[in-house]
């Protein structure tokens, strides 16, 4: 079975609901975050936004060491450069799902932050886990948006503010 075009048709659909959660974030509110512990909601959308390009990094490289690439995210200020953002993430992500990748997929590649490694698996289960990340994500960004009183779009089928 090849998974190229399954990864394809989900980060397809995946992608039209994220823009849709990302699109209600109001400009003011990039600084607001539920709780001292929590991510604001800049720091939060960034991260949603940049997801997709953890495909190219599992598909190009084998491993990624915090101790020697820190992340540094895109500097937010708008839904506009949010969306932007996004976008230009998600084709990115998209351009390394092509059937010559195929192959690679079952190689193995790591996450760690030294010597500490958090997770070292097959490819293929590393752009699930990142999809999975992208929606766990995303489902938090929803949560803050209803603190804020924001309608919330459905994901799967209709919110509770689209009946």
């Amino acid at each position: 079975m090849e998974l190229i075009p399954m990864f394809l048709r989900e980060m397809e659909q995946e992608a039209q609901t994220t823009r849709n959660m990302l699109a209600r974030i109001p400009d003011d509110r990039y600084g607001w975050q539920p709780h001292p512990k929590s991510m604001t909601i800049r720091q939060l959308a960034t991260h949603i936004a940049e997801l997709p390009t953890w495909v190219t990094m599992v598909l190009t490289t084998d491993e990624l060491d915090f101790a020697t690439s820190p992340y540094q995210p895109t500097e937010i200020n708008t839904t506009a450069d949010l969306m932007n953002c996004a976008e230009s993430c998600l084709v990115n992500g998209r351009s390394q799902l092509v059937p010559e990748k195929e192959a690679l997929l079952t190689k193995t590649w790591t996450l760690r932050d030294g010597e500490t490694i958090y997770m070292a698996s097959t490819k293929h289960e590393m752009i699930r886990t990142t999809f999975c990340q992208i929606v766990h994500h995303r489902a938090q960004l929803g949560v803050y948006l209803r603190l804020l009183d924001i309608p919330i779009p459905g994901s799967y089928g209709p919110s509770a503010d689209e009946q």
